[in-house]
């Protein structure tokens, strides 16, 4: 066999994902007639074909799915490599790009971001705000921080933050609920999923489905409905700690719920071959130390409503009528 034409490969991995060669040309930025010809090409060098055609889509056989494995971990080890080299020709000067959840950033990130120029000057962020999740090869980001139980395909991952949930309010809600029991905060405005609510009231002892009032794709948004005094939330322990610490949110119960296992961890994520650069080497070890010191200042919180297991025990009418003293004749 001949050498394979490199420069179809981007192709044959484009073609792959769409099925479409409508779709892979304006993805390339070429026409459909190039996009058909650079298949020709690979598929005339090797040999034997990769795809099979079905009306106006084209779909991988056998031998092209086999192909596609490779090609793929080849291109993503290139798009690895310029990454690095980029970021080391020109130096730390370069700016770190970063691609973050809005809740994070909003309620944990920002905060602290004074201590990250204190202690490094020389390095500038690129934050990036989305909810989704970004290719950072493709897009061009040199690090990501997620949430999930770690394990992306191509990607080193270190776990940064566990965190639990817990139920928080705004001062005003938190005293009008003081001395109160769960049943009685399952009457209030709920913010959030409804299936964590049940789960939560599930493990204080109470079985019912719960109702929330609103549900929200971010949470950061979710905690500042609750700070406005609109619901009561379930938040991560650790995005609250700052509102619990600077008295716009009030924790009113104890109890701790375990998050979701596909949403169980924030993970710092980011390409292997970048793994020993200088400024990333900088984020991750103040990024380690931001979250140990956030641990540390979790203060235990004292309880607004009563356990259902602490509440006092009725007496049943005939145990009250025993126990009443008998009149002296």
């Amino acid at each position: 066999m001949s050498r394979l034409p490199l420069h179809t490969l981007p192709v044959f991995r484009s073609a792959a994902r769409s099925q479409n060669l409508r779709a892979t040309a304006l993805e390339m930025h070429l026409t459909h007639s190039a996009v058909s010809q650079q298949i020709g090409v690979l598929e005339q060098q090797l040999g034997f074909p990769l795809f099979e055609r079905r009306g106006r889509r084209i779909v991988l056989n056998e031998a092209g799915q086999t192909l596609l494995c490779s090609v793929e971990s080849a291109l993503a080890q290139l798009d690895t490599g310029v990454l690095a080299a980029a970021a080391t020709a020109v130096g730390t000067s370069q700016r770190l790009r970063l691609t973050v959840m809005p809740s994070f950033l909003q309620r944990w990130l920002l905060p602290r971001m004074h201590r990250w120029r204190e202690r490094h000057p020389d390095i500038a962020l690129e934050l990036h705000s989305s909810q989704q999740l970004m290719d950072l090869q493709r897009d061009g980001f040199h690090v990501a921080l997620r949430q999930g139980k770690g394990g992306w395909p191509g990607l080193s991952d270190e776990r940064l933050i566990d965190s639990p949930l817990v139920v928080v309010a705004s001062p005003a809600t938190a005293r009008r609920l003081q001395g109160g029991s769960v049943a009685a905060l399952a009457q209030e405005p709920l913010l959030g999923s409804a299936e964590s609510w049940d789960r939560w009231f599930s493990e204080a002892g109470l079985k019912l489905h719960s109702n929330p009032v609103a549900t929200f794709s971010d949470a950061g948004l979710m905690l500042q409905a609750a700070e406005q005094g609109l619901g009561i939330a379930l938040g991560r322990e650790f995005m609250v700690a700052d509102a619990l610490r600077d008295g716009l949110l009030v924790q009113l119960s104890e109890q701790r719920l375990a998050p979701d296992v596909d949403y169980a961890s924030y993970f710092l994520v980011y390409p292997p071959a970048l793994r020993d650069w200088a400024p990333l080497q900088a984020l991750r070890g103040w990024l380690h130390d931001e979250a140990c010191a956030s641990q540390r200042n979790m203060a235990p919180a004292a309880p607004v409503i009563t356990p259902m297991a602490a509440e006092p025990p009725r007496k049943s009418a005939a145990r009250a009528k025993a126990a009443k003293p008998k009149s002296q004749v």
